[in-house]
């Protein structure tokens, strides 16, 4: 049987994961997930650790209620961040393709930041009304995303890890992929061929391979980089097509509800 064995969510893109037993989907995808970013301060350009490793480690928590961001991390003073209300200083910024007027956090956040990073930067948070359509090549109008790259959910089986894993000879952590949903059960990159399916009373379309980056060579506790540029130098051996190396399966749900870890997962197409 096919099961949910992992959730998780990043509250801040390119910040520190957090383990879930429960979460909420809302049109976006995991409530809190990848609703705050940092920005260069200039530019409104997006930050992540492929530019600043030291991004991972960064812990951004909900507040209670979700009114409420708390940032720490190594060698700074926690500081606990309110979340803007939808038109409150806005703030411009860039995240590929896509540009967007997002509510900015504030001097605090942005000092707080700018301190650790090294750089001038400022953070913005993202409500579900001003959120970026997803590529219309893969999605439906109206279907939506929040500050991840390009889709609202991310997973991958369990077993296409342990098969990565055997190929380059030494232990990988699932988070260097930094997926919400983790499946158990499955043979491995059997979700490579899947395009619907149903976990609990929730459905889901599977839109298309995520293609990898140089943030998988990075361990995702001390933000060092490998090498020997693995795991991506082996996935290049044999997941490269059309000079892209694809790892896991990103999907839009097909509405809204709640999630446990353990529910068991359906192939429905």
């Amino acid at each position: 049987m096919i099961s949910l064995s992992a959730l998780y969510r990043y509250p801040l893109k390119s910040g520190m994961a957090e383990r879930l037993q429960v979460a909420r989907l809302d049109a976006l995808g995991l409530v809190g997930d990848r609703r705050w970013m940092v920005v260069e301060a200039a530019s409104g350009r997006f930050l992540t650790q492929r530019l600043l490793p030291q991004m991972g480690r960064i812990e951004a928590r909900w507040g209670e209620e979700g009114h409420s961001l708390r940032l720490s991390a190594p060698g700074m003073a926690e500081l606990h961040v309110e979340v803007p209300g939808q038109d409150d200083g806005l703030r411009g910024v860039t995240i590929w393709r896509d540009s967007l007027q997002v509510p900015d956090a504030g001097d605090a956040a942005a000092d707080w930041l700018s301190r650790f990073l090294g750089r001038p930067c400022r953070l913005v948070q993202i409500p579900e009304q001003r959120a970026r359509q997803v590529d219309t090549a893969y999605a439906e109008p109206g279907e939506r995303v929040h500050f991840a790259d390009g889709f609202p959910l991310l997973l991958i089986g369990q077993a296409s890890l342990d098969d990565l894993v055997a190929r380059v000879g030494r232990p990988l952590e699932m988070l260097r992929f930094r997926p919400n949903l983790v499946v158990a059960g499955s043979a491995a990159y059997a979700e490579d061929g899947w395009k619907r399916i149903r976990i609990g009373d929730l459905a889901f379309r599977v839109a298309k391979g995520c293609s990898r980056c140089i943030l998988t060579t990075l361990d995702p506790q001390t933000g060092e980089r490998s090498a020997d540029r693995e795991p991506l130098t082996t996935l290049k051996t044999y997941r490269e097509r059309e000079g892209e190396v694809f790892f896991g399966q990103n999907l839009i749900a097909l509405g809204t509800g709640e999630l446990h870890a353990g529910m068991p997962v359906e192939v429905l197409e």
